[in-house]
């Protein structure tokens, strides 16, 4: 079974959950055939503590314009139905994953934390691996891929969301599709395709010319893909 990819983002006081912390806001969007769906959940929240100067600079959120937001307890069940059984899709997951399960333990010893109900993709961990040694930061990452459309003024749950969602695409820009198979499921598949083996001599493969032009047109498309996406063609490695 597919299960659902779901972007998220957070909001906080501040950067300690240790220090007592808490979120403010909280936004995620549903990933369906590597587009950005009309789907999302997004609220802002009551921290019931003040809300660090620092923090303000960088998210906007004043404390006057949460005072009169829900608590976290107010919208656990909705949060919890929403992301359930999903791949969360979270830059720094480390961060956000510490403030989310607080707010969980502390609206009620019943809930889960969410590494029991959803599997976890960190996109830094994945920018690392991918571009070790550079920034990226999820700024950073946007300038790389050259993701515009956005207002940078300040972050925002939902915002940064979005902007993940589509960097969590050109980072992933060599699939075709987001599949996820259990073993069991990929090991059937194997078998079945082991099973259904094609004799290829039976099937000559037919030759065909290209004029000068045409393969220089082919040559300009790859250099294409290769600027946009940062990477080397298949047909260049060859």
């Amino acid at each position: 079974m597919i299960k659902k990819l779901i972007v998220l983002d957070t909001e906080t006081t501040g950067l300690e959950v240790s220090q007592g912390h808490r979120i403010i806001e909280i936004g995620a969007v549903l990933l369906e055939d590597r587009k950005r769906t009309d789907q999302h959940f997004h609220t802002y929240l009551n921290p019931e503590r003040a809300i660090d100067e620092e923090a303000q600079k960088v998210h906007g959120i004043s404390n006057e314009k949460v005072q009169n937001e829900p608590l976290f307890s107010d919208i656990a069940e909705s949060f919890l139905e929403f992301v359930q059984g999903s791949i969360l899709i979270i830059h720094n997951a480390a961060f956000d994953l510490g403030f989310l399960n607080s707010e969980l333990k502390r609206a009620s010893s019943q809930y889960p934390a969410l590494e029991e109900i959803c599997e976890i993709e960190d996109t830094l961990l994945l920018a690392r691996s991918k571009f070790p040694g550079q920034r990226n930061s999820l700024d950073a990452l946007s300038n790389r891929f050259e993701i515009g459309g956005y207002d940078r003024s300040f972050h925002g749950a939902l915002l940064d969301a979005n902007i993940l969602a589509d960097v969590f695409i050109h980072l992933t820009g060599g699939q075709s599709k987001f599949d996820f198979m259990s073993s069991e499921q990929a090991q059937s598949a194997k078998d079945q395709s082991l099973r259904q083996a094609i004799d290829f001599n039976n099937f000559p493969i037919t030759q065909v010319s290209v004029s000068d032009e045409e393969a220089a047109s082919h040559e300009n498309r790859l250099q294409d893909i290769e600027k946009d996406n940062n990477l080397t063609t298949l047909w260049n490695q060859l």
